[in-house]
């Protein structure tokens, strides 16, 4: 009996593949893949958009075939990486959470940096939020919200573009010329008629941000929605996160000194725990 898979698959050639010695056969999809990038494939499939997913569609995402695709899905699941639901689909499981927490950019962050944040939620009734570096995007590790604010589009363990958001823009401001170099290759994209896409113009934006100490975002990422970002530093002096409010427009200036306050406050903060 031949082994089934999830989509079509054939060695290559143009012509199915026929024959099958077992669930990682040299004819299948998985060719050339480690059981450690299958098994990341796996993970990788889970997003903000699709936190819960069938065995077909794991397979499909991650472009492996059905027998490889249980196997190691059951061997994750075994171990805690994923859950399986009543109704037979798959989450991603709480060791994963429990590893995450032990990254100094994480937990012991937000640990730090909560009290703050609460006091600039209360003294402003707006959206606050932290976010760090991660590849190419803004990753958001904590936020307040705030009801009857602006909607946005940022939740916790949800990723920004840096050229569009203002934490983002204050991570690239002072990353290295690498990382600017990288964002513009891979394409500014436009999110609403106001954001940044031209590489000259978001050069001259992060000059500005390095110059005041704050960047200032007004409806790059989302409609009527503005933000106000400040830099948190280590020990050190590298930035290693960004704090924002996110606004009305009629608010934006009068929130510049409680941003950048709130962010020298967390950053002093680390300057008495062991962030590396």
């Amino acid at each position: 009996m031949s082994t089934a898979v999830c989509r079509p698959e054939n060695d290559g050639g143009g012509t199915p593949a026929t024959t099958a010695k077992g669930p990682d056969t040299a004819n299948s999809g998985d060719r050339g893949r480690t059981v450690t990038s299958r098994a990341l494939a796996i993970l990788d499939a889970f997003t903000q958009g699709h936190p819960e997913l069938t065995l077909a569609q794991i397979c499909r995402l991650a472009g492996l075939r059905h027998a490889t695709a249980h196997r190691l899905v059951g061997e994750l699941t075994a171990w805690g990486a994923l859950e399986r639901l009543p109704r037979g689909s798959y989450v991603i499981g709480l060791r994963l959470w429990e590893l995450g927490t032990l990254n100094p950019r994480g937990l012991p962050l937000r640990v730090r940096a909560m009290p703050i944040m609460e006091d600039l939620h209360a003294a402003t009734q707006q959206h606050v939020q932290l976010a760090v570096l991660d590849g190419t995007d803004a990753l958001v590790v904590e936020r307040i919200s705030a009801a009857g604010a602006v909607p946005v589009v940022s939740q916790v363990g949800g990723r920004l573009p840096l050229h569009a958001s203002a934490v983002g823009q204050v991570l690239l401001a002072h990353a290295d010329e690498g990382l600017f170099l990288e964002v513009v290759r891979n394409g500014l994209t436009r999110f609403t008629p106001r954001t940044i896409t031209d590489p000259a113009t978001l050069r001259l934006t992060l000059a500005e941000c390095r110059r005041i100490g704050v960047a200032v975002v007004r409806e790059e990422m989302s409609p009527d929605a503005h933000s106000v970002a400040a830099p948190v530093t280590d020990t050190k002096g590298r930035v290693v996160a960004a704090l924002s409010v996110v606004c009305a427009e009629a608010r934006t200036h009068l929130l510049v000194p409680a941003v950048v306050l709130a962010g020298r406050g967390i950053s002093r903060g680390l300057g008495s725990g062991s962030m590396p």
